[in-house]
């Protein structure tokens, strides 16, 4: 799966899109690997340890959870629901991230249940884990801005 597709599935753009390409994809087994491409030029590098870059780790986990989005786009056709993280269980960071490395993701779906999916996600750097865990989201509608008028804040005079 290219970029289009990718694109044409999850709602994230830049600067937060963070799935290049799908390598594999098998819905029925419910199983995913993708890949990120980090480059120096991403724009968390400049205000994250500018001198000596790494790729934050909630990236990192949104990039898995990026990965589990497509894959469960594919296996029950979400079109207006979102995914929202309900739970992040076990999470180890083991590798840092840096400029030049592609990460792997490879997310296998545990179970969905009801309105939540549970996945267990890898991210790698070559044949080194960098961090993997377990993530649980709560399926919903994107909240309506609300209608009512916002109030404007009044500075009180001394």
């Amino acid at each position: 799966m290219d970029i289009r597709e990718i694109l044409a599935t999850l709602p994230h753009r830049y600067p937060f899109l963070l799935v290049d390409r799908v390598l594999e994809m098998d819905p029925e087994a419910g199983r995913i690997v993708a890949l990120k491409n980090v480059t120096i030029n991403e724009e968390y590098f400049t205000g994250h340890l500018p001198d000596a870059p790494v790729m934050p780790g909630v990236l990192i986990v949104e990039a898995l959870a990026q990965a589990a989005g497509i894959l469960v786009f594919h296996r029950v056709g979400l079109r207006r629901e979102k995914a929202y993280f309900a739970a992040i269980d076990g999470l180890r960071f083991r590798r840092p991230v840096l400029p030049g490395d592609q990460l792997l993701l490879e997310v296998q779906l545990e179970w969905i249940r009801g309105r939540l999916i549970r996945v267990r996600g890898t991210a790698r750097v070559g044949e080194e884990v960098a961090a993997s865990g377990v993530l649980t989201f709560s399926l919903g509608r994107t909240p309506e801005p609300s209608s009512l008028p916002v109030e404007s804040a009044r500075v009180q005079d001394p």
